[in-house]
């Protein structure tokens, strides 16, 4: 947390990222796969900011960076990196002449988007195969419909996407081998191969392929108990408590009186609400910590404002609350706050609105 001098600069409400601990991920989870790195930024590096983002990690030497838009990549460009840049996302055919004058390299799955990328001048691409995700991609049983086109094109790579990573469920062991059946029918291997997400990385001793692609794993979402791997934390919400009040036993707080004091309270008010993407969910269920200890959000998550039970804690306005990450001794993962809300923590860490202030650390 930052010291008292630099808190007084704060604002009312911000989001630390920690530079370091995300290199650190990185670091580590490469280190564990034994495979190359293709960072996944997209989504505005999953809410945290792209360019810094990309910019700490350029210190690890990834192989390339993933996003999933023409738009994210031409952002990353205009920033200065030079690396390659996948777009996952299909792109339409009246797209590539924008996606190809990026730099960029596209995600293809069929005849006709292989021969109109081919039309512009070729380049590298990547092959997208589908293995039972049922989102995007060539089905892994009908690559053979390609054939002529990737002799006339071949990709610079093929990959695939595992849906439940996190289960043992044996859907990763069947995809696998749907996708080691799809590239034994391809006119040729491709020189690179990648499948694997933040998850199957974190829940195996190494890759079998080329290539990882974790997102979540360096942002500090973790992926289990039972995995091999956990992150350090990335991402840390705090705010200022603006006003504190003495609520009596019977009084009721925030909308819709879903919270009654039983005795009388302090009630510590921060402006972090739902329009911050401090989800409503929490309502009544979500925790925070003041100077490492937790106290519990009372009543309604507002737009704009939640309230917290201080009761006991000597709290002055001013002090510091924080909502997610560390303090202290103390830590509050995504998974914990999502699963008070019963919510996905995807959903939490990309939904964090810039209204928060992005405060960057460690970079570098």
């Amino acid at each position: 947390m930052p010291t008292q001098s630099s808190l007084d600069a704060m604002p009312r409400a911000w989001v630390e990222v920690d530079l370091a601990a995300l290199v650190r991920n990185a670091r580590a989870i490469t280190a564990h796969a034994r495979a190359r790195l293709i960072p996944m930024i997209k989504a505005d590096a999953y809410g945290l900011g792209a360019v810094p983002v990309a910019g700490a990690l350029e210190r690890v030497d990834p192989f390339a960076y993933g996003v999933s838009s023409i738009i994210e990549g031409e952002e990353l460009r205009g920033a200065g990196i030079s690396r390659p840049i996948i777009v996952f996302t299909p792109t339409l055919l009246s797209d590539l002449p924008r996606l190809r004058s990026a730099g960029l390299t596209p995600s293809l799955e069929s005849s006709e988007s292989i021969h109109a990328w081919a039309a512009l001048g070729g380049g590298d691409w990547h092959l997208a195969i589908e293995t039972g995700m049922h989102r995007a991609g060539i089905a892994w049983d009908r690559v053979g419909e390609l054939s002529d086109a990737l002799r006339a094109c071949p990709p610079a790579a093929a990959f695939t996407h595992y849906h439940s990573a996190e289960a043992d469920d044996g859907s990763l062991e069947r995809q696998e081998r749907r996708f080691r059946d799809a590239l034994g029918s391809l006119p040729a291997q491709p020189a690179l191969l990648h499948a694997e997400n933040s998850a199957a990385t974190a829940r195996r001793q190494s890759s079998p392929w080329h290539c990882i692609r974790p997102g979540a794993f360096l942002y500090g979402l973790g992926s289990g108990e039972t995995a091999a791997l956990q992150p350090e934390p990335v991402v840390h919400i705090r705010a200022k408590i603006l006003e504190r009040r003495q609520v009596a036993a019977n009084e009721t707080v925030s909308y819709h009186a879903l919270w009654t004091a039983q005795e009388p309270r302090e009630i510590a008010t921060i402006a972090v609400g739902y329009g911050d993407g401090y989800r409503r969910h929490l309502s009544n269920v979500g925790r925070g910590l003041l100077a490492g200890r937790e106290v519990p959000v009372v009543g309604a998550v507002t737009m704009d404002m939640t309230m917290f039970d201080v009761t006991g804690h000597g709290a002055r306005d001013g002090d510091v609350l924080t909502l997610l990450g560390r303090d202290g001794d103390a830590l509050l993962t995504f998974e914990q706050v999502a699963a008070w809300g019963a919510f996905s923590p995807y959903e939490l860490i990309t939904g964090l609105r810039q209204r928060l202030q992005r405060v960057y650390s460690g970079a570098q």
